[in-house]
């Protein structure tokens, strides 16, 4: 007893500093775009293949030597497609933006981060993790080709524990190709998800192999554990690890495990076991969390930690009587949604995910499917943390090492999140839905499912309507993508087996319009169906709440998304099938959603009322709301009162006057909400909407700031569509714009674009002693050895070089920078004989600003070398490059309505200035 307390006091209690990190490395990469065409435009890479025939060698940005200055610096997540312009031959599904096999130059994008490892880490394990790379990735490290990953969503690791340079600079390389899609909606391309540098011991947790089961015995909680413990040492290893459960507010619980010798290159899973009472549940109401952590100790000392957070609850699936979440009848609300957004693309920064979920739970949805792919790791954190259940779905069906690879990578990162419902194998595998092959390739999926996680259940997304038959019969839950009126049937006849709407609705309305408009890219926002195989959400929703076996469903989509512009068109970019748009501005139908799935009170009149040149036509009016009663009036006479129906609408025809409908909703006899719009004015202004004020200037924090047109009386003006321009001031950028017009082909980003002369040739080198007089402009060089400065000159150990090269210059105010590659190891940068930079990190390479420094005619560049040890010289090249700066950063109104995503980049106060005609609206934002 003695014994155990002193262990769990030394796990609870200490405070040295552990020697085991995770941190971002997200920050200053160099990105360029390349060429799946040719090796000249793709920087030389594939000319000679180097990098296969030796290891730490290879061509063009692989090569260390490789001078990569005058690649544009970013910050991760990039997604360098919303950069590309639109084009009407483009690839359709994907939003016809120019990537793809036919656009070579755009689909291949270079990513090359340097960095610092310091020796005190020799003898650590390090590896970088990559959470998401769209597609086909190649990572090499210090020119070593060490991993390749194909698929988009999912993330992997390398190792560079024996490649790195301890005590020195390193180079990641990242080649992307998005040449190829994997899916049939926009995709993005590049590094669109976070990177971390994770430093651990040769013995360490697997970062993926802990997996914690909660579960419910009356009021207390119990987790059960498999803990994956690796040596990657090459020694024995005894270690034990220790599970604590709770903390703060909750009751800690710790349990110990015995020691376990591990052999070197192995990996032992080791079970322990915990017990807290009187735990809170998670539910989608209150979605308490419980931290987790395990502990890896050697002797006394800790050499690894896991950290997380599980939530508690029970899960009922019932073939009659639905689904029962901690003892409650639930009903999925769900929604499935692509990963993209208006202005970034596929590349959300974490707090726009969280915002997004934010949206949908406003709405009164409880559920999220992830279509088609594995989500964001931060997604399900926000899920967790919000209260929304999750289909987790993987990208890949079937019975391929690829499929199997995906999917088990998928549920060993995901399934500690106590968001994640169940696991969903596929989506409308057409091919296969209904065989033999099918039916056993999906057996095969179901089971490793289980084998990785038995504490959920599995489902398949298929649109085969009542077959049984194939992938159906071997799923835990069945899903239904479309074809309703035949899972009464389907439920007669397999009593047994659960059944829920996997995909639903698919509804196509845009934002702001009433009348149908193909040929422009416009579908009304009337709730009618307008694709074959779809349903109105009235339709669905009130088939799903009249049958309790039914569990619910998963509309397509909560949002718009970019790509598969159905039922219209070029020069329509993005689906019409959100419930919100691709900004999140809520649509018609959002409030039907609202009326029936949340407990806010709500009233909603459709269309708005600004109809010149409509006088005494008439008019369908609806109303969404959950009242018991509606009254509609027009300039305050009366129209009648209305009950509402369960799960449906009213309707009301009226004869079109300007001025001001008005609808009261009664509950209870009661006022309960009221709803009105107006006939308004000219817009005359607009209105600035930050989604918060207090903003962390941590460079992460983001305002959503939504602009709104007005008139004179503040009315929203319905149908402006003006163009804007955008102005920012302070610790703050611009990363994207919106508005939601799904054919809308004004830039979502404003980049600038770079142009170069490349100066590599025609240098003229020497050893020396002293440099006064070789740095002047006017020293003849002339019987100097000719050098090309890719290369080294390998000055030896201990002696001096100058390089010096003589080139022309016709408009000094083209060029802005002078980029050079390495000076190994200490250097002197001289223009025209004016000192302009000492250097002393051998691997460095320079952009150095040259305005003013320049003159139009003959200029001189002159790099003076001192090589302390090694073969030393100047590499990795030089040119001078230009940059043509974006236009304002702009956007048209839609409908009244758009959006700029700001993010914060330091402390301090951040202006943002929106014009229009003349006239400027101010917002001022303090960055803390």
């Amino acid at each position: 007893m003695f014994l155990f307390s002193l262990l769990v006091a030394s796990a609870i209690h200490q405070t040295s500093a552990p020697n085991f990190q995770t941190s971002s490395f997200d920050s200053n990469w160099r990105f360029s775009l390349g060429s799946a065409a040719s090796s000249t435009k793709d920087f030389g890479y594939g000319a000679g293949g180097g990098h296969l025939a030796k290891a730490g060698d290879g061509e063009g940005p692989v090569s260390t030597r490789f001078g990569d200055s005058k690649w544009r610096l970013i910050d991760l997540p990039h997604d360098w497609v919303t950069e590309l312009p639109f084009d009407k031959n483009a690839d359709m599904s994907h939003g016809f933006k120019a990537i793809g096999r036919a656009y070579p130059e755009n689909s291949i994008g270079w990513y090359r981060k340097t960095f610092d490892i310091g020796n005190e880490l020799l003898g650590k394990r390090i590896s970088l993790q990559f959470d998401g790379i769209f597609r086909n990735a190649q990572v090499w490290c210090n020119g070593n080709i060490i991993k390749r990953n194909e698929t988009g969503y999912m993330g992997f690791a390398v190792d560079l524990t024996n490649i790195l340079k301890y005590g020195g600079k390193n180079v990641v390389t990242v080649r992307v190709d998005a040449t190829e899609f994997e899916g049939w909606f926009y995709e993005g391309a590049g590094i669109y998800r976070h990177t971390w540098l994770n430093i651990n011991n040769p013995v360490s947790l697997v970062k993926d192999g802990q997996f914690l089961m909660p579960k419910l015995s009356k009021s207390d909680g119990v987790v059960d554990s498999q803990i994956e413990i690796r040596n990657d040492g090459s020694t024995p290893r005894t270690v034990h690890p220790i599970m604590s459960i709770g903390g703060g507010r909750t009751n800690m619980s710790v349990s110990i495990g015995k020691d376990v010798t591990i052999a070197p290159g192995a990996t032992a899973t080791v079970g322990l076991k915990a017990q807290i009472s009187k735990v809170p549940l998670w539910s989608v109401e209150t979605p308490n969390l419980v931290d987790a952590k395990i502990d890896l100790y050697e002797g006394d000392k800790m050499v690894d930690q896991y950290k997380t957070h599980i939530g508690f609850k029970t899960v009922v699936w019932d073939p009659n009587k639905g689904l029962t979440i901690n003892g409650k009848y639930t009903k999925i609300q769900g929604t499935c949604n692509h990963q993209d957004a208006a202005g970034v693309g596929s590349a959300l920064p974490d707090k726009l995910t969280y915002w997004r979920i934010q949206q949908l739970k406003q709405m009164g949805c409880n559920a999220y499917r992830t279509s088609h792919n594995p989500p964001t790791p931060e997604l399900l954190e926000a899920c967790d943390k919000m209260g929304m259940l999750v289909l987790d779905e993987t990208r890949a069906f079937g019975d391929s090492e690829t499929a199997r690879d995906q999917l088990t990578r998928l549920i060993r990162r995901d399934r500690n999140h106590p968001s994640v419902l169940f696991w969903s194998i596929g989506n409308e595998e057409f091919m296969y839905n209904g065989s033999d092959e099918g039916a056993r390739m999906g057996k095969s999926a179901v089971e490793l499912a289980h084998r990785l996680d038995p504490t959920r259940v599995t489902t398949y997304a298929g649109n085969n309507g009542g077959e049984f038959h194939g992938i159906n019969s071997v799923v835990d839950i069945r899903g239904f993508n479309y074809g309703l009126p035949q899972a009464d049937q389907y439920h007669k006849d397999h009593p047994l087996q659960p059944v829920h709407g996997s995909e639903v609705a698919s509804t196509t309305t845009t934002r702001g319009i009433y009348v149908d408009d193909y040929k422009n890219g416009r579908v009304s926002s009337w709730d009618r169906r307008t694709v074959g195989w779809g349903s109105g959400a009235e339709e669905w929703w009130s088939y799903a709440a009249a049958r309790e076996w039914f569990i619910g469903g998963f509309v397509w989509t909560g949002f718009d998304y970019r790509g598969e512009p159905t039922p219209t068109v070029w020069p329509t970019i993005n689906s019409h099938f959100g419930i919100m748009d691709m900004c999140g501005f809520p649509k018609d139908i959002y409030y039907y959603y609202q009326s029936w799935w949340s407990n806010l009170p709500v009233v909603h009149i459709m269309p708005h009322w600004n109809w010149k040149g409509d006088e005494g036509k008439e008019k369908n009016v609806w109303v969404y709301s959950n009242a018991d009663e509606v009254e509609l009036s027009l300039n305050g006479k009366s129209l009648g009162r209305q009950k509402m129906p369960y799960t449906g609408h009213l309707e009301w025809k009226v004869n079109y006057k300007p001025g001001k409908l008005e609808a009261v909703g009664f509950k209870g006899g009661k006022v309960m909400l009221k709803d009105t719009v107006a006939t308004t004015g000219e817009m005359s202004s607009v209105r600035l909407e930050p989604d918060h004020q207090g903003i962390m200037g941590d460079s992460k924090d983001l305002t959503v700031l939504n602009i709104v047109g007005q008139d004179t009386a503040g009315n929203v003006v319905p149908t402006a569509n003006d163009m804007l321009e955008f102005e920012i001031e302070g610790p703050g950028k611009i990363i994207g714009v919106g508005n939601g017009n799904p054919t809308c082909l004004e830039p979502d980003t404003f980049t600038a674009k770079t142009f170069s002369e490349d100066l590599s040739t025609n240098w003229k080198f020497r050893r020396v002693k002293g440099t006064e007089a070789m740095v002047r402009a006017d020293f003849d060089d002339s019987k100097w050895q000719s050098v090309d400065v890719n290369e080294n000159q390998n000055v030896p150990s201990n002696s001096d070089a100058v390089v010096r090269r003589k080139f022309n210059v016709s408009d000094v105010s083209k060029w802005q920078y002078l980029d050079l590659g390495a000076i190994d190891d200490d250097g002197e940068i001289y223009i025209n004989g004016k000192l302009i930079r000492k250097t002393s990190n051998w691997n460095d390479t320079y952009q150095l600003k040259v305005q003013g420094l320049l003159h139009n005619g003959e200029n001189t560049i002159v790099i003076f070398i001192h090589n302390g040890d090694g073969a030393g010289g100047f590499s990795k090249g030089a040119s001078l490059s230009g940059m043509t700066m974006p236009a304002a950063w702009s956007r048209s109104l839609f409908n009244g309505r758009a959006q700029v995503i700001i993010q914060h980049t330091g402390i301090g106060k951040i202006t943002f200035k929106a014009k229009w005609g003349g006239n400027a609206s101010t917002t001022v934002f303090d960055a803390l």
